[in-house]
C-alpha cells in the first residue's frame, strides 16, 4: 500500500463534502476517458456515496482533441443527455469536454448544475491541492486580494527573471476567484487562481516567462522575454525556446495571437512547478498571462477573437495595487492579508 491510498480518501472527501457540499439523494456524475487515472475517479465515487449521494461514472476513449475538437470522438448526445439532468459534475477528463457540445447542453439546459473542471488530476495533484488545503480560509484570503485588485486603479508587476509591466483595471470587467466550492450552481475550477482582463491598451512594458509555457513548450528550460507596447506582442527574445514559442504564434497568421488576453494570480499553497498549466498557474505567488482568444463575457465588449489561446507563467512575482505593495517575489506582505496567507503556507 503506499501513501496515496491513504491520503486520497481524505482528498476525495473533501472534494465532495467540503466543495461540493453534497446533498443526500443528489446525483454526482463523475466524466473520465482512457488517459485518466483510475484512483482519483474510484476514490471520488466512493466519497459520493459515502455522502449519501448517487455516484455515476462515465468513462469514454480520449478523444483526439479538445473542447469542440473531441466531439467526432464522443457520444455526443448520450453524454448531453446525462448530463443534463445531473445534480453535479466532475470533469476527470485529460482530454477535457470544457467547450464540447456536451458541456454546453449541459451548461445551457441544466441550470441546477454545479460543474467543476479538474482535467488531468492524479493522486499526488489531488492530495496537494485538494485534500491538504483549507479551504474555508483560502476562500477568505481571496475574496480580500481579488477585491483589492479589483479596486485599484492603476498594476504594476515585477519578478526577479525580468518581467517588469504596468496597466489600468477597467472597472467592468468580470472577475475570476477560483478558490475551490462548488456549492452553487455554475461553472467552477481548480481552487488558487483570480484573474481578469486590464485595460489592454494600457498594458506595456516587458514580459518574462520562466516557469511554464502551454502550448507549445509546457515547462522552461530558459526564460521567454515579451516586449509587450499597448497590450501586444511586438518582439520576442531569448533562446531556442523563445525562438520556437515566436514561430508557433506567427504560423496562425492571426495578429490576435499576439494580443495579451488576461491575468492571472496563483494562489494555491499545495502547487508546484510541474509542467501542467492547470497547476502551474496555480502556484503560490505567481502571475499568469493569456495570450490570444479571450470571450466577449470576460472582455466585454468585443472579447479577443483569435484561432487559440496559450498561458505562461512567471514566478515569484512583485505586486503593487495603486503604489501599495501586494506581493513581494511571491510572498505575501498587505497587511490586511498577511496573516492569512501566513496560515496558509505555513
Amino acid at each position: 500500500m503506499k501513501y496515496y491510498e491513504i491520503e486520497l480518501v481524505q482528498a476525495a472527501k473533501t472534494l465532495v463534502e467540503d466543495m461540493f457540499k453534497a446533498k443526500k439523494g443528489e446525483t454526482f456524475i463523475i466524466t473520465a476517458d482512457t488517459e485518466t487515472d483510475e484512483r482519483v475517479v474510484n476514490a471520488t465515487a466512493q466519497a459520493v456515496f459515502t455522502a449519501g449521494a448517487k455516484p455515476m461514472i462515465i468513462w469514454v476513449a480520449a478523444p483526439s482533441g479538445v473542447g469542440k475538437a473531441a466531439d467526432p470522438d464522443l457520444p455526443v448526445d448520450a453524454l448531453s443527455g446525462a448530463l443534463k439532468h445531473t445534480d453535479a459534475w466532475i470533469e476527470f477528463n485529460n482530454k477535457w469536454l470544457l467547450y464540447s457540445t456536451p458541456f454546453e447542453r449541459a451548461v445551457e439546459e441544466n441550470k441546477k448544475l454545479r460543474y467543476m473542471n479538474l482535467v488531468g488530476m492524479n493522486p499526488d495533484m489531488m492530495i496537494r491541492l485538494i485534500g491538504k488545503i483549507d479551504t474555508e480560509l483560502l476562500k477568505t484570503f481571496m475574496i480580500k486580494v481579488k477585491d483589492m485588485t479589483k479596486a485599484a486603479k492603476k498594476v504594476k508587476i515585477t519578478t526577479p527573471a525580468g518581467t517588469d509591466l504596468e496597466f489600468e483595471n477597467n472597472p467592468s470587467h468580470p472577475f475570476s476567484c477560483d478558490y475551490g466550492k462548488a456549492d452553487e450552481p455554475g461553472i467552477h475550477y481548480l481552487s488558487g487562481q483570480i484573474g481578469w482582463c486590464p485595460e489592454f491598451d494600457t498594458i506595456n512594458g516587458k514580459l518574462v516567462f520562466d516557469g511554464s509555457l502551454e502550448p507549445p513548450l509546457r515547462m522552461l528550460k530558459e526564460s521567454v522575454v515579451l516586449h509587450i507596447e499597448k497590450g501586444r506582442v511586438v518582439d520576442i527574445e531569448g533562446g531556442k525556446e523563445a525562438l520556437d514559442f515566436k514561430n508557433w504564434l506567427e504560423a496562425f497568421n492571426d495578429p490576435n495571437m499576439l494580443r495579451l488576453a488576461h491575468i492571472c494570480y496563483g494562489f494555491n499553497p499545495g502547487a508546484k512547478l510541474t509542467g501542467d498549466i492547470v497547476e502551474d498557474e496555480r502556484i503560490w505567488g505567481c502571475t499568469e498571462w493569456g495570450l490570444g482568444y479571450q470571450s466577449q463575457e470576460d472582455a466585454p465588449p468585443d472579447g479577443i477573437p483569435a484561432v487559440s489561446h496559450c498561458d505562461g507563467i512567471c514566478l515569484n512575482t512583485s505586486i503593487w495595487l495603486d503604489g501599495v505593495q501586494l506581493l513581494d517575489k511571491g510572498i505575501v506582505v498587505h497587511e490586511e492579508v498577511k496573516d492569512l496567507a501566513d496560515k496558509l503556507i505555513k
